[in-house]
C-alpha cells in the first residue's frame, strides 16, 4: 500500500474502493444513529431534539410533503450531534450526495430562515432569508421552516415513530451520487 498518492497505483486504488463500498452502504444506519443520539438533546427547548426530528417530519409527512422533504425535514437539525451553531451546513454536507440541489440549499440555509421568528430577541436581523428570495428553492424553503421546522416543539405532539421513517432512510441514503458528491 502506498505511503503517499502521489506514488499510488490503480490497482491499489481499485482496493480502497472496494473497501469503501460496505461504509458508503452503511450510510442509512449511521443516519439513524445521528437521530438517536438526539435523544436527551434539549438545548434548552420543551422537546428534545429526537422529537423535534420526528415531529417535523411527521408535520411534513401529513402536509403532503413529498419524500425528500419529509426526510430532509427528518435529518435536518442531526448536525447538531457535532456541532450547534453550523448545524444546518454540517447536515446540508451530509446529505449532499444523497438529495437534491434545492433539499441541500433548504437544509444549508433553514437558520436564515428561521430567523424570521426569533433573530429579533437577540438583536439579530430577521429578514436573512430576503437574501434567497430570488433561488428557485426559496418558496419550500419557506414552507419547510413556517409549517413544519419552526412549529415542531410540542411536546405533546403525537409522532410517527421513528421505525416508520427508517425505509424512506434506507431509500434515500442507501446509494450517493457519486462517492466523492455532486
Amino acid at each position: 500500500m502506498f505511503t503517499r498518492m502521489d506514488q499510488s497505483t490503480e490497482k491499489e486504488w481499485q482496493h480502497i474502493y472496494e473497501e469503501h463500498l460496505p461504509h458508503v452502504a452503511n450510510m442509512p444506519r449511521r443516519i439513524i444513529s445521528m437521530l438517536e443520539q438526539m435523544k436527551g438533546l434539549s438545548l434548552g427547548f420543551g422537546t428534545d431534539q429526537h422529537h423535534h426530528a420526528l415531529q417535523t417530519a411527521t408535520m411534513a409527512r401529513r402536509g403532503g410533503a413529498d419524500d425528500e422533504m419529509i426526510v430532509v425535514s427528518l435529518v435536518h437539525d442531526i448536525g447538531k450531534v457535532i456541532n450547534v451553531p453550523n448545524h444546518g451546513q454540517i447536515c446540508a454536507e451530509i446529505i449532499k450526495p444523497y438529495v437534491t440541489d434545492e433539499a441541500y440549499h433548504i437544509v444549508r440555509t433553514h437558520q436564515d430562515f428561521q430567523g424570521q421568528h426569533y433573530y429579533h430577541y437577540q438583536g439579530k436581523a430577521r429578514n436573512l432569508r430576503d437574501n434567497y428570495r430570488n433561488e428557485p428553492w426559496f418558496d419550500k424553503a419557506v414552507e419547510f421552516t413556517d409549517e413544519w421546522d419552526q412549529a415542531a416543539f410540542d411536546p405533546n405532539y403525537s409522532t410517527d415513530s421513528l421505525d416508520s421513517f427508517i425505509p424512506l432512510i434506507e431509500t434515500t441514503f442507501s446509494s450517493p451520487a457519486s462517492l466523492v458528491g455532486r
